[in-house]
């Protein structure tokens, strides 16, 4: 889908992931990233005159996109609110426990990445600044020429799993101190140069991009509360389906899924006494994690490290 700004996005696993929810006519969704809508114009084709989608977004941009969609289709609401609180959303509207599906399509989107204004990117100079709200928070650059140079190694090596954190965030603290990052090559060709182990066909930034993009949106953190709000506002039989683009990502889907496959006495002290209702897994898994098609990975590259997994709400 293009958008007015002329940077391309096309939703990943799109029919899957809505194939994924099974769509009631008359159902309640939430789009907990909307971003360019491709998710929330789908479910909507599938909906009758009462069923509705809600949807979330942090970004300004996909906030003006989601807007247009709603003086469209009076059946849609967006607000912007990261899909973290989605919950106190929820109860503010009445819809707990009454909602029939939750999509996460998690990451950065493709115009984000492309638009050097936002910052995302090492490969286009722009400000240094990573923020999906740019209104909230502080900025890539605001972390990096404040933060302790250990607060720097930590980040870029448990968000951005880069093996050189500590001599890359050295380098970053002795540049600094000449003279403060403000743009996105700037920090880009820094880290480059610091980096001793570049891995083929890989820029050697990437990896610590990623660890402050993921810290300066608390992506993960994020993540974690969203997984609990969506299961709690979820109807018997309501689907949870997330994409995930990055295994730290992926790894909380997964561990945060097969829990639940376990039940409440999987987290209780061992030989305590419960109720045999105690061990009967709360949700059920749909299928095996899915990836894209070789046809989407053809059309769309950056669908490669997508994993989709899907989940219904038992009790």
């Amino acid at each position: 889908m293009t958008i007015d700004s002329g940077f391309n996005h096309i939703t990943v696993l799109l029919d899957e992931a809505v194939e994924a929810l099974a769509v009631r006519p008359d159902g309640c969704y939430l789009d907990g990233t909307f971003g360019r809508g491709g998710h929330s114009r789908l479910i909507l084709s599938q909906l009758g005159p009462d069923g509705r989608v809600l949807g979330f977004d942090k970004d300004p941009q996909a906030i003006a996109t989601g807007q247009t969609l709603a003086a469209e289709d009076g059946r849609f609401v967006v607000v912007q609110r990261s899909f973290a609180e989605l919950g106190s959303e929820v109860a503010e509207r009445g819809l707990d426990g009454k909602v029939s599906g939750v999509l996460l399509d998690l990451g950065v989107s493709s115009p984000q990445l492309d638009d050097p204004e936002r910052g995302f990117s090492f490969l286009n100079d722009g400000p240094l600044d990573m923020r999906m709200d740019p209104s909230r928070g502080i900025s890539a650059a605001e972390f990096v020429n404040t933060a302790p140079v250990e607060e720097i190694a930590r980040v870029f090596k448990e968000y951005g799993e880069e093996r050189f954190s500590g001599r890359m965030a050295r380098a970053v603290a002795e540049r600094r101190d000449i003279k403060p990052f403000e743009r996105t090559g700037d920090l880009a060709e820094v880290l480059k140069v610091a980096n001793p182990a570049w891995e083929k066909g890989k820029n050697p930034a990437t990896r610590a991009f990623q660890g402050l993009r993921i810290h300066v949106n608390n992506e993960l953190g994020d993540l974690e509360a969203g997984l609990e709000a969506a299961l709690a506002c979820l109807e018997i039989g309501g689907r949870l389906v997330v994409i995930s683009f990055h295994s730290l990502e992926d790894r909380i889907v997964k561990l945060f899924m097969r829990k639940l496959v376990k039940g409440e006495a999987d987290n209780l002290p061992r030989n305590l006494p419960v109720r045999h209702v105690a061990f009967e897994p709360i949700i059920k898994i749909h299928g095996k994690a899915q990836s894209a098609s070789e046809a989407e990975l053809k059309a769309n590259p950056r669908s490669r490290s997508a994993v989709m997994r899907v989940a219904e709400k038992l009790r």
